[in-house]
């Protein structure tokens, strides 16, 4: 018999996803079975994010937790497909006794009102293990407990592409223009975690070219070999 409760992680990638699975993990209540992440077939990458799914699949391995991708159809991409394939993935889950679904969430009530929706009506809890957290003590804690990061995605009307793969660091947060939020939580940013205390071993990446899509900037994080020595342009890749 468990003596944790099995539940779910919405999972990014990101520094919210990976505070969250660091607060679950000590608190002692709930056991994370499987992390959970969206993918657009068109793209092979994490949606919104851009991370290619090498990347979250090596990541994963690096945390010890088995990931769930759900697949988005390039032709399909509406609200409605979206709910019917996580409710697929959900219902599956809750066959298989987990208890509840946590996610990174900090402040944006309607998301989280929007989850409990959802997850109450297929009979699951919804679990926030970050909710009411300041955004810059947040992404201080993050730096002190040794995670390593970088931006993945920028929204360009309130980011310069300057900003797509940058590392994480106290530089950085201090550079960020006034309005935007420390965590990014109004869709400034999005990052991806390579490193820290919920890790067995690095993620190693370099970062590539930085492109954009309509109003975003996306660097192309690429896979690396731990032996592999980085480009010269891949500044902020461990």
């Amino acid at each position: 018999m468990r003596s944790r409760a099995p539940v779910v992680l919405s999972w990014s990638g990101g520094k919210d996803s990976a505070l969250a699975l660091h607060a679950l993990r000590s608190g002692g209540r709930y056991e994370v079975v499987s992390l959970l992440t969206t993918v657009a077939a068109a793209y092979d990458r994490v949606s919104h994010h851009g991370v290619r799914v090498e990347l979250l699949e090596r990541q994963a391995a690096a945390l010890g937790v088995p990931l769930r991708k759900v697949i988005l159809a390039p032709d399909a991409c509406t609200m409605e497909h979206y709910e019917t394939r996580m409710e697929e993935a959900l219902l599956e889950y809750k066959a298989a006794g987990v208890y509840g679904v946590a996610s990174g969430d900090i402040f944006l009530r309607p998301l989280r009102a929007y989850r409990e929706r959802i997850l109450g009506e297929l009979g699951l809890e919804a679990l926030f293990p970050i909710w009411g957290r300041d955004t810059g003590e947040l992404m201080r804690t993050f730096l002190a407990l040794g995670f390593r990061g970088c931006i993945a995605c920028v929204d360009g009307r309130k980011l310069s592409a300057a900003f797509a793969g940058r590392a994480i660091g106290h530089d950085l947060l201090a550079e960020l223009p006034a309005g935007v939020d420390p965590c990014g939580e109004h869709g400034e940013f999005h990052t991806f975690v390579y490193d820290g205390p919920i890790f067995r071993h690095p993620v190693h990446i370099t970062v590539g070219e930085v492109v954009r899509r309509d109003v975003r900037y996306f660097a192309d994080l690429l896979p690396r070999e731990a032996g592999d020595a980085p480009p010269a342009a891949a500044g902020g890749a461990p």
